[in-house]
């Protein structure tokens, strides 16, 4: 047993998705696309006799991470560090299961590997209901297109083959949960289409023309996030809205140009990993 172990995980921003329930959290999920990011969560775990979660200092309760140690049989002690805010749609309680899988597996010699470890974080993602796809796309990197939803014994995973500079602007919360409760069928048959497309033209444009559409299509669009969108279009840029968080981000220089204070960072060229 180490004393402790850091993993990375990249931030993930969803442009569009489409969800498919199933009995077995494994196996259900959601078909789409994003972008992994450069800023992300960093996951410290330390043995300890009742375990505790603290983001950024503060103590909470985020049940996909508690699952996660309790599906490995562990107590644990998980301090996480965000560069991205919570319930924004960057997935950070994805990027927190994730990283306290792969770190509890190196603290208490678990020896899973790292496909057994990504369908843990998933499962508990989607039993917590805070996430469908983050962590499959998280533990990939790059800009991931899932093809097939669930664990990566199901998922199958394509590529975007790009790199981006990505500003965001996130402008409070959005509950996941509450819309993944709710009825997806108009949202699922927008992510349809919207795979479709970028399947049949893998490039970031068609990708972020797909996600405006999904956006839009499928009803999620928060006024700020209109009026944001709009303002980069008129300088000739594109931006989206992360699924799901009232939160813009674009490609390039596009919300910088159109008069905004973005936070800058980057595509992430791999996926999770430990430190």
């Amino acid at each position: 047993m180490r004393e402790e172990a850091t993993a990375f995980v990249p931030g993930h921003v969803t442009g569009f998705f489409s969800a498919h329930p199933d009995e077995d959290p494994t196996k259900a999920g959601s078909r789409g696309a994003g972008l992994t990011l450069t800023d992300g969560v960093e996951v410290t775990v330390e043995p300890a006799t009742e375990t505790t979660v603290v983001l950024d200092g503060d103590e909470l309760e985020i049940d996909p991470v508690t699952t996660v140690l309790e599906t490995l049989d562990v107590t644990a002690r998980v301090d996480a560090d965000a560069d991205l805010p919570l319930g924004s749609g960057f997935g950070v309680s994805g990027a927190m299961a994730l990283g306290t899988a792969l770190a509890a597996n190196r603290v208490f010699a678990c020896k899973l590997s790292m496909n057994e470890l990504v369908t843990i974080a998933h499962g508990a993602e989607v039993q917590a209901g805070t996430g469908l796809g983050d962590v499959v796309a998280q533990a990939h990197g790059g800009v991931p297109i899932r093809l097939e939803p669930g664990s990566p014994q199901e998922n199958v995973l394509d590529t975007i083959p790009a790199r981006a500079r990505v500003e965001y602007v996130s402008f409070g919360e959005l509950s996941t949960a509450d819309v993944l409760s709710g009825d997806t069928e108009t949202l699922t048959a927008a992510g349809q289409d919207a795979l479709s497309r970028v399947v049949e033209e893998p490039t970031l444009l068609s990708f972020m023309y797909a996600s405006r559409r999904f956006a839009r299509d499928a009803e999620l669009l928060t006024a700020q996030v209109r009026e944001a969108i709009a303002d980069v279009s008129a300088v000739d840029g594109q931006a989206s809205m992360a699924m799901l968080g009232n939160t813009v981000f674009a490609l390039g220089t596009g919300l910088s140009d159109a008069g905004y204070e973005p936070s800058v960072c980057a595509t992430h060229p791999a996926g999770a990993m430990l430190q």
